[in-house]
């Protein structure tokens, strides 16, 4: 087996989201330690300037690798000689392809941050074969989107296994509460999405599907839409609006039960929602996020008015201060049902010590890249997501050195 010069290479190192990984790197694994990694970008000097910037003192001890998205030897070479590519440059419909394919084709495991349905779906439906055979492991959606919903989904379907030898056939993943700006990249990434789908309506059909990242020629499920409208949730009493990110969310997980071989029952079903509270302040805040979603969802399927958008949102490359990120901070709760006793019900909960888009995300990232790179994994080479590339073992790093939190409510009390 050829030797790699290094376990992680971060590419897209000079934007907001790659200094925070760089960073997040630096402090929790040396720049010059045992884990060998190094920085991506096609620009010499803007990479020397950068690793001065995060790293101070210590910018020389971390190599630079040169490559242009633009230009697939350099890619080629950039890929050969590492074990994982970490990418955090997005839109990933834009500039994620060839890195992908190269890494498919080359036998290097990949993580990004990508939600772009779309883009994943047309990813795996191109290289699923080459990746199954070189034995890469091809990781999207390792940020906020979807790691709290695909490994808390995960962790709770153990627990209740562990706790009353059976799964869960429906869990419900509810927003308890988050603080953080938004992400400039994933506002992109959506309004790229609107943009293609303007020249191939094909992909409104493939980002309406529930099972939409479902192996092909496999089982469904009874999963329909996403939530749209307020809706009074019994088991949480509370009222509930859309969450913008289930779209995303709902069909990570639903690939897990898929690649995992479907055993939490061929009737599993899983949703998402934010509760809002309960009463009528509690439907008014519900009916507010519903209307709310529905009309960034109309204005990026409108061009001139994402035109407007674009200008008024945070770009790709920026993000929120330092503070704004330390203070920030997510909440969820997962809620599993017990196929025989509702009393045995469960409730997860999951939390982040960071706001979500960039201060929570970098180090769920980080985290990713690390575990492909250096743990005994179980699952084979392919198109995966967190839970079934993963598992326990990368929970195990968030909870020890990622600042998350995974608990079932109660437990311990």
């Amino acid at each position: 087996m050829t030797t790699k010069t290094y376990d992680v290479v971060i590419w897209g190192a000079t934007g907001f989201t790659g200094r925070l990984v760089m960073a997040y790197m630096a402090k929790t694994y040396g720049v010059d330690g045992e884990l060998k990694w190094a920085v991506a970008g096609r620009n010499a000097t803007k990479l020397a300037e950068v690793k001065q910037e995060v790293l101070g003192p210590d910018a020389d001890k971390l190599p630079s690798v040169l490559a242009d998205s633009n230009d697939e030897e350099s890619l080629r070479s950039l890929v050969a000689d590492t074990k994982v590519v970490c990418t955090t440059v997005g839109p990933y419909a834009l500039y994620g392809s060839t890195l992908v394919a190269l890494c498919a084709e080359l036998g290097t495991h990949y993580c990004d941050l990508t939600g772009e349905v779309q883009w994943m779906h047309q990813m795996i439906e191109t290289h699923q074969s080459a990746a199954e055979a070189s034995g890469a492991r091809i990781v999207h959606t390792c940020g906020f989107d979807s790691i709290p919903s695909d490994l808390g989904t995960y962790f709770i379907q153990r627990e209740m296994h562990k706790a009353h030898g059976v799964y869960a056939p429906r869990v419900k993943y509810r927003v308890v509460g988050s603080s953080g700006g938004v992400s400039g990249g994933t506002v992109a990434s959506m309004m790229n999405m609107m943009e293609e789908s303007g020249v191939n309506p094909e992909i409104l059909d493939i980002i309406a599907d529930p099972y939409a990242l479902n192996p092909p020629n496999m089982p469904r499920g009874e999963d329909g839409p996403d939530q749209t409208t307020a809706e009074y949730d019994r088991d949480f009493r509370q009222w509930t609006g859309p969450f913008v990110m289930a779209g995303i969310n709902t069909r990570v997980v639903r690939r897990t039960h898929a690649l995992l071989g479907y055993p939490w029952g061929a009737h599993f079903r899983y949703d998402e929602a934010i509760l809002t509270g309960d009463g009528p302040a509690g439907f008014a805040k519900a009916t507010l996020v519903a209307g709310g979603t529905g009309l960034m969802t109309r204005v990026a399927g409108f061009e001139p008015l994402r035109n407007l958008l674009g200008r008024v949102v945070p770009a790709p490359g920026e993000g929120p201060s330092v503070s704004d990120m330390e203070n920030g901070f997510f909440e969820i709760e997962l809620r599993a049902s017990n196929p025989d006793d509702p009393a045995k019900d469960l409730t997860a909960v999951v939390t982040g010590d960071r706001d979500p888009g960039y201060g929570a995300t970098c180090k769920m990232i980080a985290e990713s890249a690390v575990c492909l790179a250096v743990d005994d994994l179980e699952s084979a080479g392919g198109f995966l997501t967190p839970a079934s590339a993963m598992g326990d073992p990368l929970i195990s790093r968030l909870t020890e050195k990622g600042g998350m939190g995974f608990s079932i409510k109660g437990a311990g009390e």
